[in-house]
This record gives structure tokens, sequence and C-alpha cells, in this order.
């Protein structure tokens, strides 16, 4: 998510629908060695995203397990500082894709012990999350976005080459500015005609031609998901990707928003043991509780998340599954981002940004 996780508020009355059906979803006892006196400190991300967790997650595991679980708020600099100096103060990672593979390239991360899951089974996990020193637990999106007054349910562009047809579909749109973390590279190649299981290795220059088609109708390029979310529900751009989660939070307030998932590109935030850990232990265990279906689908009854668990969509009603990024429906619609690509490649396409910026104006 790399730090993407500020999706509005959520309601006193959601906490209290969500936490009753979590507590229902959580009678597990952990059934190894006690750890009544234990803890687990987890690198937390703050926003919505963590209030949805601790309600969904932590509380439940240590209701469960006696297990204290610590939030403590910390940058991946300074987590990467404490690998460094031989001195790890967390147990837990939670972060994007890109972070915990900067970890994982760094050695800085355990091995997960599936072989030791009792509450979990590994094998509904969906593969494309499921690696050995790192788990998936959500999937966001970047999506199509649109103001439904500017473009009525139907009359929407249906894909990244409509959304470039500045003609047939006028009005100022925006994309993303590398300081949000990625650019849009993956639906300019799209919009160009790039098959989406052909995307990666990205072709970066075909990807910079394409932008130059579409940027006569960028009116900016956003930073942050608050910022992609107020310009549209304000008609300062009436078209833009934007994140799933914050455009349904501004929805979910009333703006005149809607999503066009087809085309969509999924990415993950994933949960990680990190090396050094003084409660590995339980770090190992907060994970296998963490994944169960029963927990992923009360999250998502929280904040429109899509659960890595493939059976937590027996947990989700279908109006809700119809808007989480990795429902059945939304996921044969969209592609997964290659997060190994741009941690290879991101400072290359951040110095090429930097200068086609300055070259465009």
């Amino acid at each position: 998510m790399i730090e993407r996780t500020a999706r509005g508020r959520i309601s006193r009355r959601k906490f209290l629908e969500v936490t009753g059906v979590a507590a229902a979803a959580s009678p597990f006892i952990w059934t190894g060695r006690s750890s009544a006196a234990g803890k687990v400190i987890i690198r937390t991300i703050g926003g919505s995203y963590e209030e949805a967790t601790v309600k969904s997650v932590f509380e439940p595991f240590t209701k469960a397990t006696g297990i204290e679980v610590v939030k403590v708020p910390a940058t991946l600099g300074k987590v990467l500082a404490m690998h460094e100096a031989g001195n790890m103060e967390l147990d837990v990672l939670d972060a994007g894709e890109l972070g915990v593979l900067s970890f994982s390239q760094k050695g800085a991360l355990e091995k997960i012990n599936y072989k030791a899951w009792k509450m979990t089974n590994p094998d509904d996990m969906d593969p494309a999350v499921r690696r050995d020193d790192m788990m998936g637990d959500i999937y966001f999106s970047s999506v199509l976005g649109y103001n439904s007054q500017a473009f009525p349910t139907g009359k929407q562009p249906r894909n990244w080459a409509e959304f470039w047809d500045i003609k047939k579909f006028a009005g100022p749109r925006m994309l993303a500015d590398i300081a949000s973390g990625a650019i849009d590279v993956e639906f300019a190649l799209l919009a160009d005609g790039v098959p989406k299981d052909k995307l990666y290795p990205i072709d970066v220059n075909r990807a910079f031609k394409s932008l130059d088609r579409v940027r006569p109708s960028i009116r900016k390029f956003w930073d942050t998901g608050a910022l992609s979310a107020q310009m549209l529900a304000d008609k300062e751009v009436v078209l833009g990707s934007i994140w799933n989660g914050r455009l349904q939070a501004s929805a979910d307030k009333g703006a005149p928003l809607a999503i066009e998932w087809n085309e969509a590109m999924l990415q993950s935030q994933y949960w990680a043991v990190l090396k050094g850990s003084k409660n590995a232990e339980n770090a190992q265990r907060f994970i296998d509780f963490a994944c169960q279906p029963e927990l992923q689908a009360a999250l998502a009854k929280m904040i429109p998340y899509g659960p890595t668990n493939r059976q937590a969509f027996k947990s989700i009603p279908a109006d809700l599954a119809a808007r989480l990024p990795s429902s059945p429906e939304n996921r044969q619609k969209a592609f997964i981002q290659n997060g190994k690509w741009w941690a290879d490649n991101r400072p290359m396409v951040s110095e090429r940004w930097t200068q086609w910026l300055l070259q465009k104006g």
C-alpha cells in the first residue's frame, strides 16, 4: 500500500456492526503452548486501515490467545535502521509489497512457518501473494474512477484506451505522480494496446509515448489519496486513476463518484516476521491467526479491501463483494501489479518521470 491507508473515518455504527461479526467469528483458542504473558509488536501505519485491523484482527487475537498486541507507528526507514543496527525492536511488519520486498532483498525477514499453521489453511491463500517470507493480507486496487454527474454510469470510459480518448470522453483528468508510490505506466500501456498479460517487463519508452497523448487533458498528477478523491468529488477532474478505497470512502459520504473495475490494477499489503524479532513465535502465530477467512471477511465489512484468503468470500454478502478488488468478478477483470519489477526499476522510472515533466511543462 506504500502508506496508502488514510481512507476516511469509520463510523461508530459501522464499528459496532463489524465488531459484532468479528466477535462471533473468533471463539478461536490457540492449541499450542500458552503465551498469556507474551506480546507481539507490530509496525502499524495508521488511518482507517489500522482502525479496522485493530477491531477485526488485533483484539480477537488477544482475546483468543492472551498475547498482547503492541502497535508501533514507524517508517520503513526506521525499521530498516533497526535491522542494520542488529537491534530489531519490532516483530511483525505490515507494509505494501514494494516495502516488504525491499526488506526481503536485504535478508531482513524470517521464513513464514506455514507447516505450523493451525488456524488457517495455507492452501486457501491466494498463491499470488503467498511467499516464503511474506503473506499478503489484503488487496486494494488502482482503478478508473469517474464523476457520475459528468459521466452517468453506463456512459463512462470502460477501459484505459477509452480514458485516453480525449475527444470521445472529453474533460479534465488526473493520473498518479511518482510521489504517490508509482506512476501509471501500466495504464499507459493498456491504452496503447498492450494485453494485460504482456505488461511486464514494462516497455518504458512506449509507456511515456502513450502518456504524451493524454498529457494535454491531465489537470494534475496527484501525490496523495486525499487529493485524488477531492479533485474527483469537486469536479476539478471528471476522470482519473485512484485507489478504490479512497474513492469508495468519498462515495459513501455522498460524493457522485463511481468505479470502472475493468483493467484495475491489484496491489497488496503484506504481513512479515522481522529477522531478529524478540517475539518471533508469537509473530508466527499472529500471521496464522490473522489470515483466517472469517477475520478477513470481518475486515472487508469495515473497509473495502479484498481478502487474500479465497474462503473469505463465503462470509461476505454479494453486494459487498461487488465493492471489493479481489472478488471473483472483479479479480477476473484486473491484473496484478508486478512489485518485483517496480522494486528493481523505480529509481530509473522516477528519473525518467522528472525529465518528462520538465519537457512537457
